[in-house]
């Protein structure tokens, strides 16, 4: 919500022609899917799991330090792999269109605390639904944090870029907790909600699950190498967690992404809808092995528009997206990483401090369409 709309100077018919435009890409993709994308996807699934695999091979001997530093870069990687290209694309239902069950939105279960289905609730159905929407998108902030100046400010915000930090080395945990809505289940009351308790009870087994899995299992298999085998997994979950908290701080917190009131979406066309997914999100520039290891998140504008498809088309998108921006005067945020990441950690800091500055209240976007 900023002072002056970025987006005024469209009109309602423009807004609904690039609509058009938009779904039209769309559309190009869905036709164009096939074959050469399916041996992408598998071929990754398959480059993920040996590379796991040869990095807790070589942790069996990570009481000698090379090997500690080789496998605990090898299983830092195949984490984030796992997470980002192919956990997070698949439960979009990027590729259900193969049809294969094993690489599907319905089946796959990734390796992370937050269970599958509860993610894609929280992620996929709200998050995409009402992109950096205030009080309806829990991705915006995380419930812990104060994201526009036109939020009340409380002393608590002053914390903000601690919390920040902490979610950031704990980030799995944190969207367990947010797919959960812990804040607001914590009162006695709803925590005896038989949904919200089956819920947690899921939660539950799936963190048992990685804790067996991550800090007890494979630290046993490594026999004498068990307490540096132990201390590799518990940095290569630290720099996955790290990695992918940046990646989507990048996406939707810089300088120049804008958030929305709740009022704003009502009526919202599909025109409209569009609209606010490009100007909510930011991209990350680099070269195709920083795609790559973004889950290609580094195109979020693209992913935002186009959730569903498949991730290895976003770099071509992005291309027509661009186009677009331009012939339409909207500003494109995009940037390197190290410029993105200063630019939301900066905006983090400020919004945890009091404004300086009397409130400028942005016109009712539904108003400036009338006039139009």
């Amino acid at each position: 919500m900023t002072a002056i709309d970025p987006t005024a100077h469209l009109t309602a018919e423009q807004i609904e022609e690039l609509g058009r435009e938009l779904d039209a890409i769309r559309d190009e993709v869905i036709a164009g899917r096939g074959e050469k994308d399916a041996a992408y996807i598998r071929k990754v699934i398959s480059a993920q799991r040996k590379l796991e695999l040869v990095s807790r091979g070589v942790l069996l001997f990570s009481f000698f330090p090379p090997a500690w530093i080789i496998g605990t870069a090898g299983l830092s990687v195949a984490k984030i792999m796992d997470n980002m290209e192919i956990g997070h694309n698949i439960l979009h239902g990027q590729w259900d269109w193969m049809r294969d069950p094993k690489i599907h939105s319905t089946t796959w279960e990734w390796d992370h605390v937050s269970p599958a289905d509860q993610w894609k609730h929280s992620h996929n159905e709200l998050h995409h639904a009402y992109t950096n929407v205030i009080g309806k998108d829990n991705d915006l902030g995380y419930g812990i944090m104060r994201v526009d100046e036109d939020q009340k400010w409380h002393p608590f915000h002053l914390g903000q870029p601690l919390w920040n930090f902490i979610n950031a080395c704990f980030f799995e945990y944190g969207i367990a907790a947010y797919d959960l809505e812990l804040g607001k289940n914590l009162n006695k009351r709803r925590r005896k909600n038989p949904e919200f308790r089956a819920r947690a009870k899921a939660v539950g087994r799936k963190i048992r699950k990685q804790v067996l899995k991550d800090y007890v299992i494979h630290p046993l298999l490594s026999g004498p190498s068990f307490l540096t085998t132990l201390a590799a997994t518990f940095t290569a979950n630290l720099v996955r967690n790290l990695w992918s908290h940046s990646v989507i701080m990048c996406g939707h917190f810089p300088e120049g992404v804008q958030v929305f009131e709740r009022r704003s979406i009502k009526g919202e066309t599909r025109g409209q809808w569009y609209l606010r997914q490009m100007m909510g999100s930011a991209n990350i520039s680099g070269s195709r092995a920083m795609h790559f290891m973004t889950g290609n998140l580094s195109h979020q504008i693209e992913h935002h528009l186009f959730p569903d498809l498949p991730s290895n088309r976003y770099a071509e998108v992005a291309v027509k997206v661009r186009a677009l921006f331009e012939k339409y005067e909207l500003e494109y945020v995009t940037g390197p990483l190290p410029k993105q990441v200063f630019s939301a950690w900066r905006k983090v800091f400020r919004l945890s401090l009091p404004n300086k500055k009397p409130k400028v209240k942005t016109p009712d976007r539904e108003q400036e369409l009338v006039a139009a």
